[in-house]
Parts: C-alpha cells; structure tokens; sequence
C-alpha cells in the first residue's frame, strides 16, 4: 500500500513558512491521504541574526492549537489532522523542552538537532575554520548527546541534517565513515524504543538520498528497529508527500514491512 500519512509538516505557525494550515490540509486531501501530523518548530535558544529575530523558531502553541483543532473539526469526515511538533534540541535544554512536552497534549513529537554549538548548519559559518568531515561529525556528537539525555520524544528527525548544507553536501558521506557514532545512535534509540523518520526533504536539497542514509535505515531495521514514520518537511502546500514512492521502495529494501502514524504519542502499523 502507498504512504497516505505525512507526518512533518509545517504552516505559518513556523518562522520558515508561510503556508496556510487549511492550505496544507486541502493539499493532502487531494492527494488522498488519510492522516496527517502538523509538526511546528519550537527551537528554544535558537541563534539571532538579522534572519531569524529572538523567538523565530518558537511556535505559539495556544494558537497553534486553536487553529488545528477548528480545521481538524472542518474537515473530519475527509483527514485526520493530528498535532505535533518539532522539537529542537541542545543539551542546556533539557529541562525546558521536558516541562514544554508535559505541559501539551501532543499526538507525536519529533525531536531534531538543529543548532550545535548555538550555531545552524544552514549558515555557512558553522563550517568555518574545520574540515566538512569534522563539521558532519560534531553535529553527529551532539545530535547521540541529545539522544542519550532526553527521552520524551516519539521519533528523531532527519538525523543527517548537517550533509544538506556542507560544501560538498553528500558527495563524500558514507554511513561507514560515521558508523562509530551511527551504530551508537541506533542503540540508544532501540533501548529506549524510539523511532526513526525517513525525512524526504533533503532530496529538494539536491541530496542523492533521503535523511538518514538508506544504510542508517536498513541497521536499524536490522537491529530490531520497528518505528519508522514518514515526513515530506513540507513548509508549502506543494511539497506535502513529495518522494513518498522513493521512501517505500527504500523502506521495503532496508526490510521494513509498515510505517507509523502517531495519535496520543502511541504508534499504529500501516502496511506498506
């Protein structure tokens, strides 16, 4: 069966987006999908520039709310809209993005490196003064730290984020050059039973894979690992569900029989 469940998405509601939720939500009815989670940004400390204003990546969640539930009421009889969020994580952030989880009733919770050293591998100035292979790496170090300290999370997000915005993006990334921290990531997920997404939109980068590699994805099956939902990282109508064929033909050949919807932060099996 075709994925018919986008499970990363993002509205206006993000600092990145300017789509609308109704938007979003009519574009993935036409597209026949079943359900579908709106997974906002909250980035707590998130770096100020001229860009990105203090509170940039810090989403309203009453509004948020507000709005998801008048549209999830609208269009009950054609979707399920679910509520979600990305949550960014850092290691001084523990504590604050544990007390937010427990304050809201989310369906599911992605968690994402996307600041490392208060810095975003979409500047290039994270780059700056080491080699791309150490930057991929230090990102890789901080995203297995945040794995080990917080647990509150139902799937980690786009895990090889960094190799979108390196110079030479994935042209000399291989599972087996990071495998040391990799196979350590897969361990602390699988001991806490945490999942995985595979995340399409690295592709729209000019990524020759999906986020994580298709071999990040088939040690993980092959550990035990079950959880595995999909997300297009849409932030426009027009991207909902993009390369979700390539996403099942890669999760069949890693040995993946079912992706994973969230509702109340348990997980449903779809066959695929």
């Amino acid at each position: 069966m075709p994925i018919r469940a986008d499970y990363h998405l993002h509205s206006h509601f993000s600092g990145d987006s300017d789509a609308s939720m109704e938007d979003m939500i009519l574009r993935a009815i036409s597209l026949g999908y079943t359900k579908m989670c709106f997974t906002e940004h909250m980035d707590l400390d998130y770096p100020v520039s001229e860009d990105t204003p203090a509170g940039y990546f810090e989403v309203n969640t009453d509004s948020y709310l507000f709005d998801l539930i008048k549209y999830r009421e609208k269009y009950a009889d054609q979707i399920q809209v679910n509520f979600g969020i990305e949550l960014g994580m850092q290691p001084h952030l523990m504590k604050e993005n544990a007390r937010y989880v427990k304050s809201h009733d989310f369906d599911f919770v992605i968690a994402s490196t996307h600041v490392v050293s208060h810095m975003d591998p979409y500047y290039p100035s994270y780059f700056e003064g080491r080699s791309e292979e150490e930057a991929y790496r230090s990102y890789f170090e901080e995203s297995l730290a945040c794995m080990k300290a917080f647990t509150n999370f139902d799937v980690y997000g786009h895990i090889d984020y960094v190799i979108r915005y390196g110079l030479n993006r994935d042209r000399d990334y291989s599972y087996e050059k990071y495998q040391d921290l990799f196979e350590k990531m897969i361990d602390v997920l699988l001991d806490q039973e945490k999942g995985i997404e595979v995340n399409t939109g690295g592709l729209r980068k000019g990524l020759k894979e999906l986020h994580p590699c298709t071999q990040f994805l088939r040690r993980y099956r092959q550990k035990g690992g079950e959880i595995v939902t999909a997300g297009s990282d849409a932030h426009n109508p027009a991207d909902i569900g993009s390369s979700f064929n390539r996403a099942e033909e890669i999760l069949k050949s890693c040995g993946f029989s079912y992706y994973c919807t969230f509702e109340k932060r348990t997980p449903s099996y779809h066959k695929l």
